[in-house]
C-alpha cells in the first residue's frame, strides 16, 4: 500500500478525537518499496552469505579482531597488485576477499553501535548534570549578592 492511505485511516477520526494518535505498528512493514522490520536486530554474517572471519564467541574482543582484519585487509590488496601485475585472470578472487573482510569489519563496527550511543548517551547525560550544578551555583551566588545589597539597604535605611 502507499503511506497516504495508512495515515488518512490511522487519523481518520482526528477531529472527533485529536488526542489519540494510533498504536506504533510491530514486525515488518514496506516503506518505498523496502520491506523493513521494527526490530532493530543486526543480521549475522552467516544470514548475509558471508563467512565469518573472526571467532564467534560470545565475547568477542574487539580491539583485536578489528587490528586483525585490518591487517588481512592490508595483506589482501598486496596480493591484489600482485595478481593483477602477475595474473590479471585472478583477481576475482582477491577482489571477493577484499569484500569479505570490508563486510566481517563493517559488522564488527555496527556490532559496537549499541555500546557507542550508550557511551554518548552517558557523556551527554554528564555534561547536562554539570551544567545544572553550574547554575544552580550561579543561582546561589546570585541569592547571596542580593541578600547582601537587601542587608545593605536596610542598613541605609536604617540610618536615616
Amino acid at each position: 500500500g502507499n503511506g497516504y492511505s495508512y495515515v488518512s485511516a490511522a487519523y481518520k477520526d482526528y477531529s472527533e478525537n485529536p488526542n489519540s494518535a494510533p498504536s506504533p505498528s510491530e514486525g515488518t512493514y514496506v516503506c518505498f518499496g523496502g520491506n523493513y522490520s521494527t526490530e532493530d536486530v543486526l543480521p549475522s554474517l552467516e544470514e548475509q552469505g558471508v563467512p565469518q572471519l573472526y571467532p564467534n564467541d560470545s565475547i568477542v574482543d574487539y580491539k583485536k579482531e578489528l587490528r586483525s582484519l585490518n591487517r588481512e585487509l592490508q595483506l589482501h590488496i598486496l596480493e591484489l597488485a600482485d595478481v593483477l601485475v602477475e595474473r590479471p585472470s585472478q583477481y576475482a578472487k582477491r577482489i571477493g576477499d577484499i569484500s569479505s573482510v570490508f563486510k566481517n569489519l563493517h559488522h564488527l563496527l555496527n556490532s559496537l553501535r549499541p555500546h557507542q550511543a550508550r557511551a554518548t548517551l552517558i557523556h551527554i547525560m554528564e555534561l547536562q548534570i554539570q551544567q545544572r550544578k553550574q547554575a544552580v551555583e550561579n543561582i546561589k551566588r546570585r541569592r547571596e549578592e542580593v541578600q547582601r545589597l537587601l542587608k545593605d539597604a536596610f542598613i541605609t535605611l536604617d540610618g536615616l
